[in-house]
């Protein structure tokens, strides 16, 4: 007498809307990067933050010995204020001379040399000011400040040291964390996809760009940071058949550093009804995924199916199975393909989804 069939625990697939997400990794950036440089030359008269810390715009990071541009300032001011008196003076020759030749008391040509002592007085002023305001310019260089809020990097140079003497010397690097670039790259199927989609759904690409992005870390669960698509490149990469895209996040308490390795999913879709079994029930050989089902008559079929992604511990299943299929989910080395099992109908836990 032969033995019963084996028994095995069949599900019928849970069907529920989901939202179809774009899934791949990507690498955060900072949105600014500034090397700090001495602008003039001088000794560094001091370092007034510390290495590494949070700063504000605006924040003195670097003291270039200020005496020297601040007496150069003083100089410049002191000529702008002789040129004023000269070009005065000059300007009051001027009208006498016009009063003489209309009265006829003088010859044109002493007017024109009046004219000519005028406007050389104006240019004169004119020079002495842009000489002030140059004045000014390096003598604000001498503090070097925060450009944004950031944080700073350690210091290249020490105090004493001679800066800015040859050439703008770096020293220091800024970084701003908040907010936060992620780039990353989607492939030419998930471009093609995704743009068949926004044509269906009238999305134009400014539209597209106010897609949320959410960002997960390594060691994190789900995808807890959130922001919005910021770039999408205009070409593909041809060398790598994929479009780089950028995200922008906020990032307040700086969790996110620049260089993180990060997973990413960007939602495109909501799709109704779609079918999930348990990802356990999902087998691989080389012809691609698959499931096994039991037919009308008990027997065990290998079909072909293609996957989806992963909410939770369920797996979308985007073609290959039917709503009304039995698929097994448990004793899976007991159901053999073309063989007779004895099907115990179970329920799979719909609870479980992609946070």
């Amino acid at each position: 007498m032969p033995p019963p069939p084996p028994k095995v625990e069949v599900a019928i697939p849970v069907q529920r809307n989901i939202t179809r997400f774009l899934e791949t990794t990507g690498t955060t950036a900072p949105v600014k990067s500034v090397d700090l440089v001495a602008r003039v030359q001088g000794f560094l008269q001091s370092i007034d933050y510390r290495d590494g810390t949070f700063v504000k715009q605006g924040t003195t990071l670097f003291t270039i010995e200020p005496e020297t541009y601040r007496l150069k300032l003083e100089q410049a001011k002191a000529a702008e204020v002789g040129a004023q008196a000269t070009l005065k003076q000059a300007e009051a020759d001027f009208k006498r001379q016009v009063d003489l030749v209309q009265r006829q008391a003088v010859s044109q040509a002493t007017l024109d040399t009046s004219t000519a002592t005028r406007d050389n007085a104006q240019a004169s002023l004119q020079q002495a000011q842009a000489n002030t305001r140059i004045a000014e310019v390096n003598y604000g260089y001498t503090n070097v400040a925060a450009p944004f809020d950031g944080i700073v990097g350690a210091h290249l140079v020490s105090v004493g040291e001679l800066v800015g003497s040859s050439s703008p010397t770096q020293l220091a690097t800024i970084v701003q964390l908040d907010p936060i670039w992620v780039n990353f790259n989607v492939n030419e199927q998930d471009v093609l996809r995704i743009r068949e989609e926004a044509r269906r759904r009238g999305l134009s690409v400014a539209e597209l760009r106010q897609l949320p992005v959410e960002v997960g870390l390594q060691t994190e669960t789900g995808y807890p940071h959130k922001g919005k698509l910021d770039y999408i490149s205009p070409v593909l990469t041809q060398s790598t058949g994929t479009l780089p895209v950028r995200g922008i996040l906020d990032n307040p308490d700086r969790t996110l550093l620049p260089g993180f390795f990060v997973r990413v999913r960007v939602p495109y879709d909501q799709q109704q009804d779609a079918l999930l079994v348990p990802d356990t029930a999902l087998g691989s050989d080389q012809a691609g995924r698959y499931v096994l089902v039991v037919n009308a008559d008990n027997v065990v079929e290998q079909r072909k199916v293609q996957a989806g992604q992963l909410e939770g511990e369920l797996r979308v299943i985007d073609s290959g199975l039917k709503p009304d299929d039995r698929v097994v989910i448990a004793g899976l080395l007991r159901a053999i393909p073309g063989q007779k099992v004895d099907p115990q109908l179970q329920k799979i836990e719909a609870s479980a989804s992609a946070k």
